[in-house]
C-alpha cells in the first residue's frame, strides 16, 4: 500500500469487484438483528483467525466506529487472502454479508479525530493505550487487562495494513512494542494466572500452589533443545531459559518437554495446570504449616506412584524394566516423568481409551528421555541437545495419528454397526495387541508397515512381502485380540459355565431322587440311588467337554493373535475333556450291577471291571482341580497374590486354571466380604433348591411316571411317529415349561433374599429414621450437633466447654448452612418468604441466653404458654416454671420473646426517663422470679391482651414503610403497652414506676411532656433489627398451621433427608483446604439447555403449552415464584416483561442442562460458605452468627472472600462437554443459536463453568478442502465466550466409537482434582447435599488393611419425574428401587455393583491410566457406562454405593419414552452378553460372585426372555397335545382323573408371569424412607392404576430386544426425548413402535389360547388351570393393549377418528428413497426387516426354523375340521396346502389385474373379479353341500391357515434376495399389508367400542393422572385444552 487512502481505494476498487461476483449469491448469512455482535461468532471455520479481528470491533465501536469499520475492512482482506476463490462451507455467504455491511459503513462513519484514516486509527491507538492498557494494570482484574491487550494489539495489526510503516508514528510503535512483550503475561487462563506480573492475585498467593509452581521451574541443570544448528551458550532470561532461536522461552519442566518432544503449546499449558493443581491439593494434606514455599518430599513420589501404577504392572507383566529409575533419583526427574505421561495423555485423542499402548508409548519416550540427559551417563548440566521431534505438532503426526488412522479404517469395517464384530478391531483388540511382547516389534519410532497398522484383508503381489531395514515384514491384517464378539447365545454357557454346570447337575440329581422309590430326600443314602447320583459327574464332564468345545470355535478368529501357550492350553482342554467323556461312562458302567443297554455294552467292553473303586479313583483325580479351587477360594488373599504375580512358576502353575491375561487377576474381596456374599447365597440357593425340589420337580414324577406307563394313546391326526415309547413327546411338553422356570426363577429368589438383605443394611444404616416433619421437629435438638459431628471438621484445639456452650456454637455454625440451605428453597421456590422465615435460624440475638430455634418448631408455643399461665390456680410460680420448662421449645421462646421484646422497645424509645421505665420493668420481673413471687406480683390472666396490642405493634412496625402515616399509631400503640403493663399486669408496683418518673422530672411542664412519644422508628430500617420485629410477631401469631411448614412435598423431602443423612455414618470433613479437589464432567449434545418463550407458549394439538402445563403441576410453586419476583399477573400478555425469569423457572423444572449446571454449581457455593466456617473460627462463629453482621453476607466480607474464592478454584472445576458448540455458534438453525446464546449466558452467569467442545476447521489445501479437529476450552468473558485451550485433533473423534463416551473423552483433559464425578445432562443437585461432598471424597481416602480402596463411589438418586403422571410414578419408583436397595445390595455384601451412567465419583488418576471413564467401541460398548465398572473392577478397583447423599434425576414420563429407554438398555445388555468383560468377569470371579455378577445384569435380561419363552414353550406343548389328542386320551385315564399333582405342578409357573415378586424391593425400599403403611398404600394403588400391566408390558420390551441384538444385532442409541407435556400419541406411532415387539406376539399367544380353549378340556376341571389361563391372558391383554390405556385420551372420540384416518392414510402411502417411516408403511415395513439384511446365516436359519412353529396351527385344525370326517391321512394336510396355494394365487392374479388393467382395462378388470368372486361361491356351495363343509370349519380354516400365511411371509422376508430375482418380492410385500391391517383393525376395534362412552376416557385420565389429581390438578380440563379465565394466577 503506497498510503492510507491510497490502501483504502484499492481495497474499495477490490470490494466493487467482489461485489459483482457475489450479490447474485441466492442466500445470504442469517444474523439476528438483535446481535449486535453475531458477525465475530458466524465466522466459518475456515476463516478463524479473523474472528479477534471482528471481535475487536464490535468491542470498539461504541468508542470509534470509524477505527471499527477499519478493523472489519481488515478483516474482510484478510478473510479474501485466506480463501480468495471462496470454496470453503459458508464463507462465499459470510464474504457478502460483510462486503454489504462496509458498503453500508463506508457512507455511515467518518474519522472523529484526524482527516484521514491513517492518523484516525493511530490517534485511537494511543488513546486506547494510555487510558486502558497503562492505567489498567493497577485498577482493573487481570481478566480485563488480557482482554485490553488482546484488543491493543489485534488494533496494531490493523493499524499496519492501513498506515504505511514510513508513516507510522515512534510513539505509536513503542506502545506497540511494550504491548507485544507484556501481553504475554495477561493470557486468558483457565484457574491459575501464571503469566500474571505485578501484584499476584490470592489463588497464587496460596503456599501450595507457589511450592509446585517452584518445583515445576526447577530447571537448571537440564540440556536446552536446539532448534537450528549454533555454537551459543544458551541464555537465561527472568529465571528461564531461552530456546536456540529465542523466540520462546523455556520456563519450566513442561517447556523444557514441550520442544524435546513436540507436544502442543495447548496441551502444554493445559498439563501445566493440571499438574500444579495435583501437587498443590495433594501437598497440602500432608503439612500443618500455613506457609512454605518448596513441596514437601512425599507429595511427588505419592502422586508418581499413583500415576505409574499400571505402567509398572504392565511391565512387570511383560517382564520389561520399567523405564522411570534415573541414576540420580530427584524430585526434578519424578516431576519430569509425571509431566510426560501427563503431555502424551493430554494429547493422545481416542488413543486415551487404550491405557496400555499410552505405556507403550511412555516406555519409549522415557527412554529418549532418559538419552537426553544422561546421554554421558552424568548429569549435562548446560549445553544444546537435537531433538528427534521437530515442530509443535510432530508428537501429535508422528505418533498418534498413526494409530488413529489404525482406528479410523478399522471403524470403516465396521459399516455403522452392521458388520459383524469379528470383522473388526474395536478399542479393546487393539489395546490388548500391547498385553504381549509382540507389541515391542512395532519398534520406535513406531513401524508402520508392521501389521498392527494393515487394515486391508487384501494386497496385491508386491505388498505381500515388503522388505523393510533388510528383513521381511509380514503384511497380513491382524486378527481381533484374545476373544471374538460372536452373536449367539453360547456366550451365556460359555461364560457363566460354572452356574449352567451346577443348576443342571442340581436338577439331575433332584430327579434321580425323586424318581427313586421312596420319593424323599432321604433316599439319597440309598446306596443304588446314590450310585445313581453320582453319574452327575459325567453330566460334568459332558458340559465341560462342550465349554471347551465352545471356547474354540467362538475364539477361533483370534488364534491368530494368541500367544502359542494359549492355543496349546484350549486343545490340551479339549483334549482333557474328551479323554473325560470317554473315562467317566466307561467307569461307571462297570461299577452298574446289573447292567442293561448302552451301559451293558461299556461293562462288556472293559471286561471284567466290577469294582466302584474305579469310578469312585476317577471322581477324585476329576475332581482334584475343583478341589484345589475351593482351597484357594477359602484363601483369598493368597489366590488374589498368585494370579497377580508375575513370576514365571506362578504363571506355569496358575496357567491350566486361567489363560495368562493382563486384566482380571487377583479379584478377590476380603474374607470378611466373602463370607458375606457366600452366606447370602448358600441360604438363596438352599431355599431355591428346596423350593424347585418340593414345588416343581417332586409333584410331577408321580403322574409322570403313570404318563409314561399308560401306552400309545389314540392320535387326532397324521402322526409320523406314532409308536413312540413311553409317551416321550407328552412327557417332553409337560416338563420343558417346568424345566425352564427352574432355570429361571433363581431371579425371583433374588429378587426376594436382596429385598430382605436390602433392608435390614438400610435400617441399620438409619434409613428413614427421619422421614416426616413430626419426627424431624422431635430430633431437632440433636441436628446441631449431628452436624458439628458430620460436617463440621474436628478442631485441632479442643479446649474444655460446658455443655451450653458447646451447644450454642454447634447452633452457630450450623445456622449459616441450614439458613443456606433455607434460602437455596426460597430461591428455587419450594417455599413461600412467610415458610422461609419460619424456617431461618436468626442472625442476630443480642444478650438472649437460651438457642434460637427456627420458628416452625416454636409454631403455637407462645399462645399456649399464654393459657398456661392464664388458666394457673397454682401459688407458687416453681409449679408454673417446671410446666413451661417441661417443652424445652416452649421454655426457649418464652425466654427469647422476653429477652427480644425488651431489646426491640429499648432500642424504639429515645428518652433516657423512658427507657428507665423499661429498666425498672424489667429489674420487678427480675426480682420477682428470683424471689419466686412472679405470680403475686403479676396478673397472668392480663398477659393475653397484653399478647394482642402488641401483635397490634409488631404488625405495624413490619408491614409499613411509610414512616410519617403510621407514626402516630405506633405511639398510641405503645402507650397501649406500656399502660397495660403498668396498670393491668403489675401489681402493686406501677407505684414506684410513677415516682421514678417524677423524681426524673423536676417541674410540671416536664411531666406534662407525653411519655413514650419520643421513637426512634429509622431502626425500621435496619434489617437486623427488623429480622427482630418478624420474629417476634411470628413467635406470637403463628398457630398449629406452621406445624406442616414447608407444604411442598419435595422441601420436605429435602429437608428430611438432609437431617436424617446428618445421623448415617460417614467420614469426618475435612477442612476446605485439605479435601480432595474434584471436577464434574456433563456431556451435552443437543438437549434443551433453557426453554425460549415460543417453546413456553406453544400449545399442542390438546391446546396445552409447557408454561401452562407446569402451573397447574407445580401450582405452589408458581405462587412462590410471583411472590419472588414481587408481581402480580394481569393477564397472560403482562408475564411478558418478565419473561427471562418465567423461562428460568420452567427451565429449572424440566430436564434441561440450566437444571443441571444451577444444580452442580452449588458444589462452589458450598465450598465457598465451607472455607468462611473453616477459616472464621471461634472469635468470628461463637454465637457468631450474631457477631457477623447481617447486613454483609460473608461474600462481602473481603478478609475471607478472596480466600474463600482461590481455595473454591483448586478444589472444584466443571466442565460441560458441549460436542457441537462450535457448530451451533455459527449454525443458521434457530434453535442451534438459541442453544449456543443459552450456553454463553450460563458461562456469564458462572464465571467458573468451563466449556470444552470439538471445533472443525475447513482448510483448503492444493485446492482440497481439508478438516481439522481441536478440542477447546472456553470459559465466559466481558460478553462473549474467552479461548483458554485448543489442541489439535489426529481426525474426527466421534467417527471413532459412540458419541457420549467420546464426547466425555475429549473433554476429559480439561478435568482437575483426583476425582470426578459423572453427571449426566438430566440430573439436579441439591445445596444441602453438596455441603456433604468433601465427607464422601474423604472415602478414597479410607485405608483398612483387609479392603481396597474404592475406585468408584456410588451415589443414590432421586427421581425428580414422578408426580408427572401414574406411568412417571411407576418408572420412578423403579428406578428409585435400583439406586437405592438395588445398588446397596450390589456394593455390599455382593460386591459386584458397577458403573451405571449415575452420579458416580471416580478416582481420576486410577481411571484416566486405565483407559477412562467409559469404553466407547461402536455397538459393543453402547451401554459406555457400565464397561467402565467392569473396566475398574477387573483392573483391581472397587465399587462403592453411599446413601448419606443423593443427586436428582429425570426420567422418561410416557410409555413411548419409557418404551425406548429399556429398548435401549435391554440392547445394551444384549451387547454385554457378548463382551469380553462380561466373559472375563464370569469366568474369574469366585462362583458365588459370579452368581452375583449374572443376575444383576444379563442375567436379569436372559431371566426376562425366558419368563416369555416360558409361556410360548406351555402353550405350544398344550397345542401339541390337544390337536394331536393324546390330552384327551392321558386325562380320561382313570389314573390320571384321581391326581391333581400333575395340575399342581403345572400351575406353578404361572405365578411367576405376574412379576408382582420383582416389585418387592420397591416395596421395602418405600417402607424404609416413609413407613411400611404409605408402602402398602401405595402398592395398592399402584396395583390399581394398572402398575402390573405396565411391568408385563415392559417384560416383553426387554425380551423382544435383547433377544434381538444377541441373533442379529441391530443395537442403536435411542434418544427417548425428555419433552414436559404428556402427549397423545396417534395409533400409527403406537403401532409402528410395538408391532414387532407386542402385538404380533400378543396376537400368536392369543390366536394359541384360542384354539386351546376351543379344542382343549384341561383348564375346565380345576381352578388351577383357571388361573394358568387368566395369567396367560392378562399377559396378552398387556401387550396389546397397554399402550393405548397408557396413551392420554386414548379412548376420546375424535382423536379415535383422527387416529384411524391417520393411519389409513399411512398404510395406503408408497415407500421409496427419501420417504420417512412415519409416512408410508411400507418404508416403515422395510426398515424394520433392516436387522435381516446384516444378519449371519446362523441368524437367518435360526429365523427360518422359528417361523415353521406357524405351521402347527394347519397341520393340527385340518384333522379336526368336519369336511375330514376323521379322517388321518396325510393327504388330507396335503389337500390343505393346496386350498392354502389357490388362496395365495388368487390374491396374486388380484394383485397383477390391478396394476396391469386397474387404469387402461377398467372394465377387464371388473370382469376378473367378478370370474373370481363366483367361482369363490360355486367351490363353496359345492364344499358345503357336497363334501359337509360347516361354518365351524370356515372359522376353524381361518385359524389354522392365518399362521400358515405369515410364516410364509416370514420365510419370504429371510429369503428376500432369492424372491426378488424370482420375481416374488411385491407378492410378500401385498401379503405383508393385508396382515397389517387385519392386525390394525383387530388392535383398533376394542379402542372403537371404548370410544363411543365418554366415561371410559374419563376414568382413563383419572386412572392416568392420579397422583397428579392428589395434589390438586386438574388434568382433565388440561387434556380438553379447557383453559380457566386466568391462567398465570395461582
Amino acid at each position: 500500500m503506497a498510503s492510507g487512502s491510497g490502501s483504502i481505494g484499492e481495497g474499495l476498487a477490490m470490494r466493487r469487484t467482489l461485489s459483482r461476483k457475489m450479490t447474485r449469491m441466492p442466500t445470504m448469512l442469517d444474523v439476528p438483528e438483535d446481535e449486535a455482535t453475531a458477525d465475530s461468532e458466524l465466522v466459518p471455520s475456515s476463516l478463524a483467525s479473523i474472528v479477534p479481528i471482528l471481535r475487536v470491533a464490535n468491542e470498539i465501536e461504541p468508542n470509534n466506529s470509524r477505527v471499527a469499520y477499519l478493523c472489519r475492512f481488515h478483516a474482510f482482506e484478510k478473510a479474501h487472502n485466506l480463501d480468495p476463490n471462496s470454496t470453503g462451507r459458508g464463507v462465499r455467504q459470510f464474504k457478502t454479508y460483510l462486503l454489504h455491511r462496509l458498503e453500508k459503513e463506508e457512507v455511515e462513519t467518518k474519522p472523529m479525530l484526524a482527516k484521514g484514516d491513517a492518523r484516525e486509527i493511530q490517534k485511537f491507538y494511543k488513546w486506547y493505550h494510555e487510558n486502558f492498557v497503562q492505567e489498567g494494570a493497577a485498577k482493573r482484574k487481570p481478566e480485563e487487562i488480557a482482554k485490553h491487550y488482546q484488543i491493543a494489539s489485534v488494533l496494531y495489526d490493523v493499524l499496519k495494513a492501513v498506515v504505511p510503516p514510513e508513516k507510522v508514528e515512534e510513539e505509536v510503535s513503542r506502545y506497540a512494542r511494550d504491548v507485544e512483550r507484556k501481553k504475554v503475561h495477561f493470557r486468558t487462563y483457565n484457574i491459575l494466572p501464571l503469566h500474571v506480573h505485578g501484584t499476584p492475585p490470592p489463588i497464587m498467593e496460596l503456599p501450595e500452589i507457589k511450592a509446585a509452581v517452584n518445583a515445576l521451574r526447577q530447571i537448571d541443570n537440564l540440556p536446552i533443545p536446539r532448534i537450528r544448528s549454533t555454537d551459543h551458550p544458551p541464555q537465561k532470561v527472568d529465571g528461564s531459559f531461552l530456546a536456540e532461536e529465542g523466540d520462546e522461552s523455556i520456563r519450566d519442566l513442561l517447556d523444557w518437554l514441550c520442544f524435546a518432544f513436540g507436544f502442543q503449546k495447548g496441551n502444554v499449558d493445559n498439563q501445566r495446570e493440571h499438574l500444579i493443581l495435583l501437587l498443590a491439593n495433594i501437598d497440602v494434606r500432608q503439612r500443618d504449616e500455613e506457609n512454605y514455599s518448596l513441596l514437601d518430599t512425599g507429595t511427588v513420589r505419592d502422586l508418581k506412584k499413583k500415576v505409574f501404577k499400571n505402567y509398572i504392572s504392565w511391565c512387570n507383566y511383560l517382564h520389561q524394566k520399567p523405564n522411570l529409575n534415573f541414576p540420580l533419583e530427584t524430585q526434578q526427574m519424578d516431576l519430569l516423568c509425571i509431566g510426560l505421561y501427563f503431555l502424551i495423555w493430554g494429547e493422545a485423542s481416542n488413543v486415551r481409551f487404550m491405557p496400555e499402548c499410552i505405556c507403550y508409548i511412555f516406555h519409549h519416550m522415557a527412554h529418549e528421555l532418559h538419552g537426553i540427559i544422561f546421554s554421558n551417563a552424568q548429569v549435562v548440566s548446560g549445553g544444546y541437545f537435537e531433538p528427534s521431534y521437530t515442530g509443535e505438532e510432530s508428537f501429535l503426526r508422528i505418533v498418534i495419528q498413526p494409530i488413529y488412522h489404525v482406528m479410523n479404517k478399522e471403524v470403516q469395517r465396521n459399516k455403522r454397526g452392521t458388520a459383524s464384530h469379528s470383522k473388526w478391531r474395536n478399542y479393546d483388540d487393539l489395546n490388548e495387541y500391547f498385553w504381549s511382547n509382540e507389541c515391542f516389534k512395532l519398534g520406535w519410532p513406531m513401524n508402520t508397515e508392521a501389521d498392527f497398522f494393515v487394515s486391508d484383508d487384501f494386497h496385491s503381489k508386491t505388498e505381500v512381502n515388503h522388505r523393510h531395514r533388510g528383513g521381511i515384514v509380514n503384511r497380513r491384517r491382524k486378527s481381533k485380540t484374545n476373544f471374538v464378539e460372536v452373536r449367539t447365545f453360547w456366550h451365556l454357557f460359555r461364560s457363566f459355565d460354572r452356574m449352567w454346570i451346577f443348576f443342571v447337575l442340581a436338577l439331575q440329581a433332584m430327579l434321580i431322587i425323586a424318581w427313586s422309590p421312596s420319593g424323599s430326600l432321604t433316599a439319597f443314602f440309598d446306596p443304588d440311588v446314590f450310585r445313581s447320583v453320582l453319574s452327575i459327574f459325567i453330566t460334568s464332564a459332558l458340559l465341560n467337554f462342550l465349554q471347551t468345545v465352545l471356547d474354540i470355535i467362538l475364539s477361533w478368529k483370534a488364534w491368530g493373535s494368541m500367544e502359542y501357550g494359549q492355543i496349546i492350553r484350549y486343545l490340551l482342554k479339549f483334549a482333557v475333556a474328551t479323554a473325560w467323556i470317554i473315562i467317566l461312562p466307561i467307569t461307571y458302567a462297570s461299577s452298574v450291577q446289573n447292567p442293561t443297554g448302552l451301559i451293558k455294552f461299556f461293562s462288556n467292553w472293559v471286561g471284567n471291571w466290577r469294582s466302584q473303586s474305579v469310578y469312585s479313583y476317577a471322581i477324585v483325580v476329576y475332581m482334584i482341580p475343583n478341589i484345589l479351587a475351593s482351597l484357594l477360594f477359602l484363601l483369598p488373599p493368597l489366590r488374589g497374590a498368585m494370579e497377580r504375580s508375575n513370576m514365571r512358576i506362578l504363571v506355569l502353575l496358575m496357567w491350566w486354571a486361567q489363560p495368562k491375561l493382563y486384566i482380571a487377576r487377583g479379584m478377590h474381596e476380603s474374607m470378611c466380604s466373602v463370607f458375606k456374599y457366600t452366606l447370602f447365597w448358600i441360604l438363596l440357593l438352599i431355599s431355591k433348591l428346596a423350593f424347585s425340589y418340593y414345588v416343581e420337580v417332586s409333584p410331577l414324577v408321580e403322574p409322570t411316571k403313570v404318563i409314561m406307563d399308560l401306552g400309545v394313546g389314540n392320535y387326532e391326526w397324521h402322526e409320523f411317529f406314532p409308536y413312540l415309547q413311553h409317551n416321550i413327546g407328552v412327557v417332553v411338553t409337560i416338563w420343558a415349561p417346568i424345566i425352564l422356570v427352574y432355570f429361571m426363577d433363581t431371579q425371583i429368589w433374588y429378587a426376594i433374599f436382596s429385598t430382605i438383605f436390602g433392608g435390614i443394611i438400610g435400617a441399620f444404616s438409619h434409613l428413614g429414621e427421619i422421614r416426616t416433619l413430626g419426627m424431624l421437629r422431635s430430633r431437632f435438638e440433636s441436628v446441631p450437633s449431628a452436624f458439628t459431628d458430620r460436617l463440621v471438621p474436628p478442631s485441632g484445639r479442643q479446649e474444655k466447654r460446658n455443655q451450653d456452650e458447646m451447644e450454642r456454637r454447634n447452633i452457630a455454625k450450623f445456622s449459616h448452612i441450614w439458613n443456606s440451605v433455607i434460602k437455596s428453597l426460597r430461591e428455587e421456590d419450594f417455599i413461600s418468604n412467610k415458610e422461609r422465615d419460619l424456617l431461618l435460624v436468626p442472625s442476630s440475638s443480642g444478650d438472649i441466653s437460651v438457642v434460637q430455634w427456627p420458628p416452625f418448631l416454636l409454631a403455637s408455643k407462645i399462645p399456649i404458654a399464654l393459657d398456661m399461665a392464664k388458666d394457673f390456680k397454682g401459688k407458687n410460680d416453681d409449679d408454673l416454671i417446671k410446666k413451661i420448662k417441661y417443652d424445652n421449645y416452649m421454655f426457649s421462646a418464652v425466654i427469647e420473646c422476653y429477652h427480644t421484646l425488651k431489646d426491640i422497645l429499648y432500642s424504639l424509645l429515645v428518652d433516657e426517663e423512658d427507657k428507665k421505665v423499661i429498666d425498672d420493668i424489667c429489674a420487678n420481673v427480675a426480682s420477682s422470679i428470683k424471689q419466686r413471687k412472679l405470680i403475686n406480683n403479676f396478673r397472668m390472666s392480663e398477659l393475653p391482651p397484653l399478647s394482642n396490642t402488641l401483635e397490634k405493634l409488631l404488625t405495624l412496625l413490619k408491614d409499613n414503610e411509610d414512616l410519617d402515616s403510621v407514626r402516630s399509631q405506633i405511639i398510641n400503640v405503645l402507650q397501649d403497652i406500656m399502660e397495660i403493663i403498668q396498670q393491668d399486669v403489675m401489681i402493686n408496683v406501677q407505684g414506684a414506676s410513677e415516682r421514678s418518673y417524677a423524681e426524673i422530672h423536676g417541674n410540671e411542664s416536664e411531666k406534662s411532656k407525653p411519655r413514650f412519644a419520643n421513637l426512634n422508628l429509622n431502626l425500621m430500617k435496619t434489617k437486623s433489627w427488623m429480622e427482630k420485629v418478624v420474629r417476634l410477631h411470628l413467635l406470637l401469631t403463628v398457630k398449629e398451621s406452621a406445624i406442616n411448614v414447608p407444604m411442598n412435598l419435595d422441601a420436605r423431602r429435602r429437608i428430611t433427608f438432609f437431617a436424617n443423612s446428618l445421623f448415617m455414618t460417614m467420614p469426618s470433613a475435612p477442612k476446605v483446604r485439605n479435601m480432595m479437589s474434584f471436577s464434574v464432567l456433563t456431556p451435552y449434545y443437543k438437549e434443551d439447555v433453557l426453554y425460549s418463550e415460543d417453546e413456553l407458549n406453544k400449545e399442542n394439538e390438546d391446546g396445552i403449552s409447557i408454561l401452562f402445563y407446569l402451573q397447574k403441576i407445580y401450582p405452589d410453586e408458581w405462587r412462590n415464584f410471583l411472590e419472588r419476583i414481587n408481581f402480580v399477573p394481569k393477564d397472560e400478555n403482562s408475564l411478558k416483561e418478565k419473561m427471562d425469569t418465567v423461562r428460568q423457572w420452567v427451565s429449572y423444572r424440566g430436564q434441561t442442562l440450566s437444571r443441571t449446571v444451577r444444580g452442580m454449581m452449588y458444589y462452589r457455593q458450598a465450598l465457598e460458605l465451607q472455607c468462611f466456617l473453616d477459616t472464621a473460627e471461634d472469635p468470628a462463629i461463637l454465637g457468631g452468627y450474631r457477631t457477623i453482621s447481617p447486613e454483609k453476607d460473608y461474600h462481602d466480607q473481603m478478609a475471607y472472600a478472596a480466600r474463600s474464592n482461590a481455595i473454591a478454584d483448586i478444589k472444584f472445576t466443571y466442565v460441560v462437554s458441549c460436542q457441537v458448540y462450535g457448530i451451533q455458534k455459527k449454525s443458521p438453525e434457530v434453535r442451534d443459536r438459541t442453544c449456543y446464546q443459552n450456553i454463553l449466558n450460563l458461562m456469564l452467569t458462572y464465571p467458573s463453568l468451563r466449556v470444552a467442545y470439538i471445533d472443525e476447521q475447513e482448510y483448503t489445501v492444493n485446492g482440497k478442502s481439508e478438516k481439522k479437529y481441536y478440542s477447546v476450552l472456553v470459559k465466559g468473558g466481558d460478553k462473549l465466550d474467552e479461548e483458554i485451550y485448543r489442541i489439535k485433533l489426529p481426525g474426527k473423534p466421534t467417527d471413532i466409537g459412540e458419541g457420549k463416551p467420546e464426547n466425555q473423552n475429549h473433554a476429559i483433559i480439561f478435568t482437575r482434582g483426583e476425582a470426578l464425578q459423572t453427571i449426566d445432562m438430566n440430573q439436579d443437585n441439591y445445596l444441602e447435599e453438596a455441603f456433604k461432598m468433601r465427607n464422601l471424597l474423604e472415602e478414597f481416602q479410607k485405608s483398612k488393611r483387609w479392603q481396597k480402596p474404592p475406585t468408584i463411589l456410588g451415589l443414590r438418586e432421586h427421581i425428580f419425574t414422578g408426580s408427572v403422571s401414574s406411568l412417571a410414578w411407576f418408572m420412578s419408583n423403579q428406578e428409585t428401587s435400583f439406586v437405592t436397595i438395588g445398588q446397596r445390595i450390589l456394593a455390599n455384601p455382593l460386591k459386584v455393583r458397577f458403573h451405571y451412567g449415575h452420579p458416580d465419583v471416580f478416582d481420576r488418576i486410577f481411571h484416566l491410566t486405565r483407559g477412562g471413564i467409559s469404553k466407547a467401541s461402536k455397538i459393543i460398548n453402547l451401554s459406555e457406562d457400565i464397561f467402565s465398572g467392569f473396566n475398574s473392577t477387573m483392573r483391581g478397583g472397587t465399587v462403592t454405593h453411599h446413601e448419606y447423599m443423593q443427586v436428582g434425576k429425570g426420567r422418561d414420563v410416557g410409555l413411548n419414552q419409557v418404551s425406548l429407554f429399556e429398548a435401549k438398555v435391554a440392547n445394551g445388555n444384549g451387547e454385554q452378553t457378548l463382551s469380553r468383560d462380561v466373559y472375563r468377569l464370569g469366568r474369574r470371579f469366585d462362583f458365588y460372585r459370579m452368581l452375583s455378577f449374572y443376575f444383576t445384569t444379563v442375567g436379569f435380561y436372559f431371566s426376562s426372555m425366558v419368563t416369555v419363552l416360558t409361556v410360548y414353550v406351555f402353550l405350544y406343548g398344550r397345542l401339541y397335545l390337544v390337536m394331536s389328542g393324546l390330552e384327551r386320551s392321558i386325562l380320561e385315564d382313570p389314573r390320571i382323573q384321581n391326581s391333581k399333582s400333575l395340575e399342581s405342578a403345572l400351575a406353578s409357573q404361572s405365578v411367576f408371569q405376574l412379576g408382582l415378586l420383582l416389585v418387592l424391593p420397591m416395596v421395602m425400599e418405600v417402607g424404609l424412607e416413609k413407613g411400611f403403611r404409605t408402602a402398602l398404600g401405595e402398592f395398592i394403588i399402584m396395583q390399581l392404576q394398572l402398575a402390573s400391566v405396565f411391568f408385563t408390558f415392559e417384560l416383553g420390551t426387554k425380551a423382544h430386544y435383547y433377544g434381538r441384538t444377541i441373533l442379529h444385532g441391530g443395537a442403536k442409541y435411542r434418544a427417548t426425548g425428555r419433552g414436559f407435556v404428556v402427549f397423545h400419541a396417534k395409533y400409527a406411532d403406537n403401532y409402528r413402535m410395538y408391532s414387532r415387539s407386542h402385538f404380533v406376539k400378543g396376537l400368536e399367544l392369543m390366536i394359541l389360547l384360542v384354539v386351546y380353549q376351543v379344542y382343549g378340556r384341561s383348564y375346565r376341571s380345576s381352578t388351577l388351570y383357571l388361573f394358568v389361563t387368566f395369567s396367560m391372558w392378562f399377559l396378552v391383554a398387556s401387550w396389546l393393549f397397554a399402550p393405548f390405556v397408557f396413551n392420554p385420551s386414548g379412548f376420546e372420540w375424535q382423536k379415535t377418528v383422527d387416529d384411524w384416518s391417520d393411519w389409513k392414510r399411512w398404510m395406503g402411502n408408497r415407500g421409496g428413497i427419501g420417504i420417512s417411516i412415519d409416512r408410508s408403511w411400507e418404508s416403515w415395513w422395510e426398515s424394520e426387516q433392516e436387522h435381516l439384511k446384516h444378519t449371519s446365516i446362523r441368524g437367518l436359519v435360526l429365523e427360518i426354523i422359528l417361523a415353521l412353529r406357524f405351521l402347527i396351527y394347519q397341520y393340527g385344525i385340518v384333522y379336526h375340521l368336519n369336511i375330514a370326517h376323521h379322517s388321518r391321512s396325510v393327504l388330507v394336510y396335503g389337500l390343505s396346502w393346496l386350498v392354502m396355494l389357490t388362496v395365495l394365487v388368487v390374491l396374486k392374479m388380484v394383485s397383477m389385474g390391478r396394476r396391469r388393467f386397474g387404469t387402461d382395462f377398467q372394465l377387464m378388470f371388473r370382469i376378473l373379479k367378478g370370474l373370481l368372486f363366483l367361482g369363490f361361491v360355486s367351490v363353496m356351495t359345492v364344499l358345503f353341500v357336497v363334501c359337509g363343509l360347516t361354518i365351524s370349519d370356515v372359522l376353524a380354516s381361518i385359524l389354522g391357515f392365518m399362521p400358515t400365511g405369515w410364516s410364509v411371509l416370514l420365510i419370504g422376508q429371510v429369503c428376500r434376495p432369492l424372491l426378488k430375482k424370482m420375481g416374488f418380492w411385491d407378492s410378500i410385500k401385498e401379503l405383508g399389508r393385508a396382515y397389517e391391517y387385519v392386525m390394525g383393525i383387530i388392535l383398533f376395534m376394542p379402542i372403537v367400542v371404548l370410544s363411543w362412552f365418554p366415561f371410559v376416557s374419563e376414568f382413563q385420565t383419572r386412572l392416568l393422572f392420579n397422583q397428579a389429581f392428589s395434589r390438586g390438578l386438574q388434568i382433565s380440563r388440561i387434556l380438553a385444552g379447557r383453559k380457566d379465565g386466568n391462567t398465570n394466577s395461582s
